[in-house]
């Protein structure tokens, strides 16, 4: 069951990362009305809530630059971005870097009690099943917004940049 775990990991990143590489560079930072963010955000915000999730950021790890939080934490958006922000291109790369630190997380950790319970979740492993879940309703997001970018067409819809 454990490795079933990390298996559903490699299987949706790389489903995500591949929607992803799908998206061209002129629609990654297009707001479509109706949506909060952009491309841009949602891919940073799965990449800073997956490390949060499963490696404590920011307080311990530091696989991430610490301004991840203030760019793609709860509750931020790309009309307040400041100062320097990863290109696409290099959040694909901590992508990929993040999942093969998840794939050499010990099976064992799974079970796990957290010290509090967050987000209903009582142990590591359902913590990384709710991860697993944040990534797909992300991903669902991405397809919807290049969707619709792709029908309406990048001219007439709000750039962030």
């Amino acid at each position: 069951m454990n490795k079933l775990v990390f298996k559903q990991f490699e299987i949706g990143r790389e489903y995500f990362l591949k929607i992803i590489e799908a998206v061209s560079e002129d629609q990654t930072d297009v707001q479509p009305d109706g949506f909060n963010n952009t491309i841009h955000w949602h891919t940073g915000h799965v990449l800073t809530v997956t490390e949060q999730t499963m490696f404590g950021f920011p307080h311990a790890t530091t696989h991430l630059p610490a301004n991840y939080m203030e760019l793609f934490g709860n509750g931020t958006k790309p009309a307040d971005w400041t100062g320097d922000v990863p290109t696409m291109d290099e959040l694909m790369i901590q992508l990929k870097d993040q999942l093969s630190r998840i794939q050499q997380i010990p099976a064992e950790q799974l079970k796990d009690t957290l010290e509090k319970p967050f987000l209903g979740c009582k142990t590591f492993g359902e913590l990384a099943g709710v991860t697993m879940m944040h990534e797909a309703t992300h991903m669902g997001q991405i397809q919807a917004m290049k969707r619709i970018i792709e029908h309406v067409g990048v001219g007439k819809l709000n750039l962030t940049k």
